[in-house]
């Protein structure tokens, strides 16, 4: 291509442009906010090019890739019903526990810091279950003692809820006579 008598070359491929301006993406793997496996969507050039193509969740929506996808639609059907259930299982399992993080506390029962997703999928790591810091859904982090109903974000169909208690830590008694 040439500008000005000049020729350069373009640093990415162009890619194909949408009904709208936008680019046209077959979506690889389930994106929050945007749509699920198997599903043709419509980006910006700059959300595909950075994010989506380059972390695979996504390819150009070309015609062979359509026919692809209707091909296997059904198998990626039962792929995703398994993993609705594992999900639904796991919320099950979270809804039955109780997990309980010591904090350092004043008399009043406020915490001196507070308690955050952080702190909950570590207890969580120590029951056995792996989770990320942004499937931990708070409303503010907890600076208060007490008992609390944190919600886990599992899927987009599936939420859990866990008890979360906040317990002063274990004072050791330091009497010096």
């Amino acid at each position: 291509m040439s500008r000005n008598g000049r020729t350069f070359k373009r640093p990415y491929k162009r890619l194909p442009k949408g009904d709208h301006g936008g680019i046209q993406l077959l979506l690889i793997h389930n994106v929050e906010h945007l749509g699920k496996q198997g599903d043709i969507v419509e980006v910006k050039p700059g959300y595909a090019r950075n994010y989506l193509l380059p972390q695979g969740m996504a390819t150009i929506a070309t015609d062979h890739h359509k026919r692809m996808v209707e091909k296997h639609r059904e198998k990626l059907r039962a792929i995703e019903l398994e993993k609705l259930k594992s999900y639904r299982d796991l919320a099950d399992e979270l809804g039955k526990q109780s997990i309980t993080i010591e904090a350092n506390a004043n008399d009043e029962g406020h915490l001196y810091g507070s308690v955050g997703p952080h702190e909950i999928t570590a207890a969580l790591k120590e029951a056995g279950f792996s989770l990320a810091n942004d499937q931990i859904r708070l409303d503010g982090p907890l600076r208060e003692l007490g008992l609390y109903t944190v919600r886990v974000h599992l899927h987009s169909e599936v939420e859990a809820s866990l008890k979360v208690w906040v317990v002063p830590t274990a004072a050791e008694d330091a009497t010096v006579s």
